[in-house]
């Protein structure tokens, strides 16, 4: 008797299933990769009609089935204020399934060009910059250097820090009882580990030690941080009445530690701040000593010594200090020490 034959077609059917999804999928991955060279030529060209410097030599798109990789060989991109960015390459990255979250990396370190200042070269374990919710009025920002080193290019102005085990960076939309705030963001800054150029006010205040801080901050008017001019990003930001708000953190230098805190600071027409902050200090003299011994010529360290034996009175004992930014100067007390911080 002969065996009945059986159907094959329920072999066929789960492959044919999955050659017409995989047929899908590829469509779609080559229509993706389509749209982001488009949208770069297009982003590109506007870049250039506002003033910015693009240059890097032909892109690259792979990644294919999983991933859509950008590659940017030779990449250098300069704004109109004058700050730029350069790098051997540039590499952005998205999973497929999800294009509104791209990953920014710089493989082979950075150049930054800081305008009045020089070049400073950023190499370190990973340099990556992270935006999702590109969709939104204010994206999530994430930036992450991992063991950064920072070298000033020949004849540049030197950098605070020469290294760090991290930096980090995150914005995002400031949230009202769980609703996104119409014009304001939070912003969270985290050094970890940092360490001063040798005979800067880092490694005067630190006594050669490490320094770590953790600041939060909201900023008002966030919106007019779009606009980057001549200027800069800041310049804009401070002309429509901008504002740090709601500043808290805490500050580790060396052996002496501090908690801050802020209800607004905000910045001159020169870019320097202005306001107050309000500081718990654990043994705060050490710090400012050293400040005075710096070398750093930005320091008054006459008027950090004052402030640094005022300070010691005080021991071990935590103390509360103002530090106030007035005039274009950083006070403790009756005492200048420094030039007020400049963000532009």
């Amino acid at each position: 008797m002969t065996s009945p034959r059986h159907s094959r077609r329920g072999l066929v059917i789960p492959f044919a299933i999955f050659g017409l999804l995989l047929a899908v999928w590829t469509g779609w991955w080559f229509w993706l990769a389509d749209q982001v060279e488009t949208r770069l030529a297009v982003q590109t060209e506007s870049l250039s009609e506002a003033g910015w410097q693009v240059a890097h030599e032909p892109v690259s798109v792979t990644g294919w089935p999983f991933r859509v990789r950008v590659a940017f060989p030779a990449a250098n991109v300069v704004a109109p204020s004058g700050h730029g960015v350069a790098a051997s390459e540039l590499v952005a990255e998205a999973n497929a399934w999800n294009p509104g979250h791209w990953m920014l990396i710089a493989p082979d370190g950075l150049v930054l060009t800081r305008p009045g200042k020089g070049q400073m070269a950023v190499e370190g374990e990973a340099l990556r910059l992270s935006v999702s919710h590109l969709r939104d009025r204010f994206p999530d920002l994430r930036v992450e250097l991992v063991q950064p080193t920072f070298t000033p290019v020949a004849g540049a102005e030197p950098f605070p820090l020469a290294s760090a085990e991290r930096v980090e960076l995150y914005t995002r939309p400031h949230l009202t009882d769980g609703q996104a705030a119409t014009d304001e963001m939070d912003v969270l800054f985290r050094l970890t580990e940092g360490r001063g150029r040798a005979g800067g006010p880092v490694e005067g205040a630190t006594r050669q030690g490490r320094l770590s801080a953790e600041v939060e901050l909201t900023i008002e008017q966030a919106s007019r941080l779009r606009g980057v001019d001549s200027a800069g990003v800041f310049a804009n930001w401070t002309a429509g009445g901008g504002r740090f708000t709601a500043v808290k953190g805490r500050l580790q230098a060396g052996e002496s530690s501090a908690r801050i805190a802020s209800e607004a600071l905000r910045a001159r027409a020169d870019g320097r701040l202005e306001g107050r902050i309000s500081l718990t200090a654990e043994r705060p003299g050490e710090a400012i000593a050293g400040l005075a011994g710096s070398r750093s010529g930005a320091v008054n360290r006459v008027g950090a010594a004052g402030a640094a034996a005022a300070a010691g009175v005080q021991g071990d004992r935590p103390v509360d200090l103002v530090l106030l930014f007035r005039d274009g100067r950083t006070w403790l007390g009756p005492f200048a020490l420094a030039p007020a911080p400049r963000l532009f």
